[in-house]
């Protein structure tokens, strides 16, 4: 194999290439998948997408968000009794409809859901739920839960419903490190952090390698051939990505901490025509355990996230393509019923979650789990959160074989309009 003067191989340059695809780790399994994306290559222009503009963007709230005191079910006496002190008092409480209603710090909610942008899924979870935030995370970043699955349900979809061509962009996912979710047979996502820093680290002879090679092809390799152009796709789109965020100007108040920055990011790469139909977010950490002296943190964390929102689908107007994109918002598990010792709640399981909008039939979805009949104190769920992540596939992104994804039968809720 050919020495080039950074000293390295030409195997070994591209690796370190591969900055932001998040594949250097798992440069085994690119190399085993790269016959099938090459022949792929071959019906580059014929897309399998029939909804081509539609963008899905997924937000992640890390560390199991308590969706008792998000969605507030005030009309049930039970909810007060579980939680003397922490419990919003019905006073406060964002009234929505039906004895339910959001955190008084959700005032970006209010508006969406008030303006029939914002559709509620109650009670959302799967079955024999584990209380785990690695397991439950795994479950929910897969869509198998319990099945061992090392693929993500947003990475099979890419594989079926986008081409398999190595310089799509297809799924962007901002963030320190790559999330299980996005995890595809073929497609590489965009992983970056902060765009001013997204570039590659590499000596300028590397730099100049790389320019020699994606000039000069790789010698008739079909496989070099590919990295090299996954390589080059990395440069050129840490380039594009750095100047559609500098270049980007707002009048949009995202608020402050949280997802803003993530989101205002991504309506800079959204207005600056980035091919991306995925984007994926997350909290940092855990940031939603909240064990411990709950009220005041947690308050903290729901006004980011809706003040964060509430910016971006304005902003999404603004630049005219609020038409065009669907937010859906999820947690690894909820909370238990009742309030522990430390004013705070542990680990639990069923919780809502929430889809925004403009397409969306705003409301209240499903059924609310009872505060009475618990499984070891536990609130036992109501829907299956792969019906949500059906109705993004098929409603949303109008890909027709949601089964194949999930691995299952589990029907859309009718969320879209």
């Amino acid at each position: 194999m050919a020495r080039f003067k950074c000293g390295c191989s030409r195997r070994e340059f591209l690796v370190k290439g591969m900055y932001g695809l998040g594949v250097g780790a798992t440069l085994p399994m690119l190399l085993n998948r790269t016959s099938a994306a090459l022949a792929a290559q071959a019906l580059e222009g014929t897309s399998m997408e029939t909804s081509p503009e539609r963008i899905l963007v997924v937000v992640e709230l890390s560390g199991g968000n308590d969706g008792l005191n998000t969605v507030v079910p005030y009309g049930d006496d039970a909810y007060y009794r579980a939680r003397p002190t922490i419990g919003i008092p019905r006073s406060e409480v964002i009234e929505i409809a039906d004895g339910y209603g959001f955190h008084p710090s959700l005032v970006g909610f209010e508006r969406l859901y008030k303006d029939g942008e914002m559709a509620v899924i109650h009670g959302c979870g799967y079955d024999n739920p584990s209380l785990s935030h690695f397991s439950s995370m795994g479950y929910w970043h897969t869509g198998v839960p319990n099945g061992g699955e090392t693929l993500g349900w947003l990475g099979r979809l890419a594989d079926g419903a986008y081409d398999h061509d190595a310089q799509g962009n297809r799924i962007v996912n901002i963030g320190t490190r790559q999330s299980l979710a996005v995890r595809s047979r073929h497609h590489s996502p965009l992983v970056f952090n902060d765009p001013r820093t997204f570039r590659r680290e590499g000596s300028d002879s590397e730099k100049t390698a790389l320019a020699k090679m994606t000039a000069d092809g790789a010698s008739g390799n079909a496989t070099l051939e590919f990295l090299a152009a996954t390589a080059q796709n990395a440069a050129e789109s840490s380039e594009f990505v750095r100047q559609a965020a500098a270049a980007y100007r707002t009048p949009v108040d995202y608020g402050i901490g949280g997802l803003s920055g993530q989101l205002r990011q991504i309506a800079a790469l959204i207005h600056a025509d980035m091919p991306t139909r995925i984007y994926y977010v997350a909290y940092q950490g855990n940031s939603f355990d909240t064990h411990v002296h709950q009220a005041d943190p947690h308050a903290r964390l729901l006004a980011y996230t809706a003040d964060a929102v509430r910016g971006f689908t304005q902003d999404l107007k603004r630049i005219g393509r609020a038409d065009d994109v669907a937010m859906v918002m999820f947690t690894e598990f909820g909370r238990r019923v009742e309030e522990n010792g430390s004013l705070g709640t542990d680990h639990g399981t069923a919780t809502p979650m929430f889809v925004v909008g403009n397409h969306v039939k705003g409301g209240l979805y499903g059924k609310h789990p009872s505060l009475t009949e618990l499984d070891d104190g536990n609130l036992i769920k109501t829907t299956d959160f792969r019906h949500v992540y059906a109705t993004m596939i098929e409603e949303w992104l109008k890909f027709d074989d949601a089964e194949t994804v999930l691995k299952g039968s589990f029907g859309p809720l009718g969320v879209f309009a």
